[in-house]
Order: C-alpha cells, then structure tokens, then sequence
C-alpha cells in the first residue's frame, strides 16, 4: 500500500487538474459558443 503521504500528493494533483480543465474549459467555451459542449463530445469520440 502507498504511503499516506504519497495518497495525499495523488490528491493534490487530482484536485490540480480538475481547476485546469475548469479554467481550460471556461476558455473553450467562450472560444467555441454555443456549439462547446457538442464539440468537445465529438473530438472526444474521436480520440
């Protein structure tokens, strides 16, 4: 088992990313309009 100080770094960086992709999107969304949420799920479903 991991040591609990490396659980609480995993974490942290979990808790990171998720403001990231809050700011990225935000971003994304105003870029793209409307369309957004219909955009990401198509490049998405691409991947």
């Amino acid at each position: 088992m991991m040591v609990l100080q490396e659980v609480i770094q995993m974490a942290k960086k979990i808790v990171e990313l998720d403001q990231l992709r809050d700011e990225i999107w935000e971003e994304f969304a105003k870029a793209a309009g409307d369309d957004a949420y219909e955009l990401l799920r198509k490049v998405q479903n691409s991947l």
